[in-house]
């Protein structure tokens, strides 16, 4: 049983792609409802006038009739998902697939097309996630085969220092190693994110800067904390969580290494925003940040951390003696305590600081400690 004439107007109109109709000039005669919730074109702003209103150029408009009549010279005159481009009434350009046909009359005359188009947006999307997948699935698995011979190399040298460090380097050196193996742990850890995340096809995105999405690859279970061990007159910023701040990764690395030598907690950020990410996170004793950062200078990240929790200590580091900016000066002046005039940072300078503005009353103890080593009495025992 044939079905009447209606259901099928009433199903063109009602599809959600886009379904449009022009007449042999090329003017605009059918424009369904799914062309309108795609284009943003009303049906008045449209039926009636020239099929350019919804292509980009009119080169774009010929290379597709090009295609229908060269079909139609092969005895089909129709088109099968050919890629163009339409144009909305916001002046977005958006890819679609058409399925078109040329339309006769009764006597075989042309007298127009009709076309069935798709935005193949999301589409491409999907295909683009399904290559990125390969791509990580690839790219972790070469990574973690070098980082396997950075594991094996780094435990030989264990093993080497071990044997011939004496007790003093072997303590320092340990430390360094320690400092190594736990950054490739960090990496592997990333590349088994990745591919967790390929296979799964899911992730989630935040603001990275001015609008920018990026995904973050940090483990969501089972990431180890720091370890806090106690202070004692030795080793007075045991357990102190730091967070560093500098756009430059090699500072970054190595207030990294002096500090986790000394026994604190470290994480390291890039950036002010990086940085206001971290504190959003997780709780630290002490900001150490770089004053020169080209997305928030030090007294904008400092007025952030005073603002979101005021007791939180901040010392701002300068490689200029010369501040031009008054970065350092505005920030005194708001209550900023912590101040380090030159890079590279000395050790000791730092340690003093870092003891200061966070474990004020190991201050004392130690400087005894120091003097009571330097008495006459200690100082000819060690003689003798």
């Amino acid at each position: 049983m044939a079905l009447p004439g209606q259901y099928f107007q009433k199903l063109v109109e009602s599809c959600p792609d886009i379904i449009i109709s022009v007449d042999k000039q090329g003017t605009i005669i059918f424009y369904n409802d799914g062309a309108r919730q795609n284009l943003g074109f009303s049906y008045e702003e449209v039926l009636g006038k020239n099929v350019l209103e919804i292509y980009p150029s009119l080169d774009e408009a010929r290379r597709v009739m090009a295609a229908m009549r060269a079909a139609d010279a092969a005895g089909k005159g129709r088109l099968h998902n050919f890629e163009t481009v339409f144009k909305t009434k916001k002046g977005e350009k958006i890819p679609v697939a058409i399925s078109a046909s040329l339309t006769y009359d009764d006597q075989g005359n042309e007298i127009g097309s009709i076309g069935f188009a798709k935005d193949i947006r999301e589409i491409r999307r999907r295909d683009q996630l399904v290559t990125l997948g390969e791509i990580a699935i690839g790219l972790s698995h070469e990574v973690n085969n070098s980082l396997e011979v950075l594991v094996n190399q780094i435990e030989m040298l264990r093993q080497y220092v071990g044997r011939v460090a004496n007790d003093e380097d072997f303590l320092v050196e340990s430390d360094r190693l320690e400092s190594l193996a736990s950054q490739v742990k960090k990496i592997q850890d990333i590349t088994n994110r990745i591919s967790q995340m390929a296979d799964e096809g899911e992730y989630g995105t935040k603001e990275y800067l001015h609008g920018k999405m990026m995904t973050d690859l940090r483990a969501a279970d089972g990431a180890k904390p720091c370890e806090r061990p106690k202070p004692d007159e030795c080793h007075p910023l045991n357990g102190l969580r730091v967070l560093i701040v500098d756009d430059d990764a090699g500072v970054c690395q190595s207030l990294r290494d002096l500090l986790i030598a000394e026994g604190c907690c470290i994480q390291t950020a890039e950036s002010g925003v990086y940085a206001l990410d971290w504190l959003r996170r997780e709780q630290f004793d002490l900001v150490l940040s770089d004053v020169v950062m080209p997305d928030m200078d030090g007294y904008e990240l400092y007025q952030a951390v005073k603002k979101k929790t005021p007791k939180l200590p901040v010392v701002l580091m300068t490689a200029f003696n010369y501040d031009k900016d008054h970065i350092i000066k505005r920030s005194c002046l708001e209550g900023l305590q912590g101040v380090i005039f030159k890079k590279p940072v000395n050790p000791a300078m730092l340690k003093k600081i870092l003891q200061q503005q966070c474990r004020p009353e190991l201050t004392s103890q130690t400087s005894t400690s120091l003097a009571s080593s330097a008495s006459p009495s200690t100082t000819g025992s060690k003689s003798s």
